[in-house]
């Protein structure tokens, strides 16, 4: 078998014979023209919801990063390099963060453990008591 054959990277149609060796066959996009990469993880993260049967699923179509790329440099190095990046193609950005990096628990995050301590034994004390 020819590479050709099960590799095909080309604009077009799908030619005759891959379309009738293929079942259930669908291409899809967003009617807005949304970046085929998200469109593509929203699908497929849409499928993971479903359970096979028609019942409507419960879903947003776009999350809160839907209309945009997004970055997350770690480091203040990393936010840098992603800056240069930025303005070298000439990409406009928006730091949600106010150039904070610090990574901190939210007020809700357990500060103490809800497990019960270990009680010291005393000495002339046996472990069964």
């Amino acid at each position: 078998m020819r590479a050709r054959e099960f590799i095909v990277e080309q604009k077009g149609k799908i030619p005759k014979r891959y379309h009738q060796a293929s079942r259930g066959l669908r291409t899809f996009a967003h009617p807005n023209g949304q970046d085929r990469i998200y469109e593509l993880n929203r699908v497929m993260m849409a499928v993971a919801l479903a359970d096979g049967t028609l019942t409507p699923l419960d879903m947003n179509d776009e999350s809160w990063v839907g209309r945009n790329n997004i970055a997350m440099p770690y480091t203040a190095e990393e936010d840098n390099m992603m800056r240069m990046a930025l303005a070298a193609v000439g990409s406009s950005h928006e730091d949600l963060n106010d150039g904070d990096l610090r990574s901190q628990e939210l007020d809700s995050v357990n500060r103490t453990s809800p497990v019960a301590q270990v009680k010291p034994m005393t000495l002339g004390q046996s472990k069964k008591s």
